[in-house]
């Protein structure tokens, strides 16, 4: 028996905010949606486009408050081939969040909170 990773889950309370941030901040495409049939609820996969790994972005119609995010100490990371230029743009942005220089490596915040490390290839 194996185990592959296939994506991970955040909700949002704007999907169309959401997934122009998530193309915009790291170039990720929608490659999958899914909606219910009674309008509950809409998915949308977000990819990098050289893997198979996506984020799963979950709207929920009947949700206004935004999600306690607790500690927000869940993130998930990407790397970048180019880390000066990438925390040029984040902070053009304005998404910037958290910083560490001493370990190389930066945190940006999503439109709901939700922190996402980048780091160097």
């Amino acid at each position: 028996m194996r185990f592959v990773f296939d994506h991970n889950n955040i909700n949002v309370l704007n999907l169309e905010r959401s997934i122009k941030f998530y193309e915009d901040a790291l170039g990720f495409k929608e490659i999958k949606r899914k909606e219910a049939e009674d309008g509950s609820f809409i998915l949308a996969f977000m990819g990098d486009g050289t893997g198979k790994y996506k984020i799963e972005l979950t709207w929920l119609r009947d949700r206004v408050e935004p999600y306690n995010l607790g500690d927000n100490e869940i993130h998930m990371a990407v790397r970048t081939d180019d880390l000066k230029s990438a925390y040029d743009y984040h902070s053009k942005m304005g998404c910037i969040c958290y910083e560490n220089k001493q370990m190389g490596l930066y945190f940006i915040a999503d439109p709901d909170g939700y922190w996402t490390e980048i780091l160097s290839l």
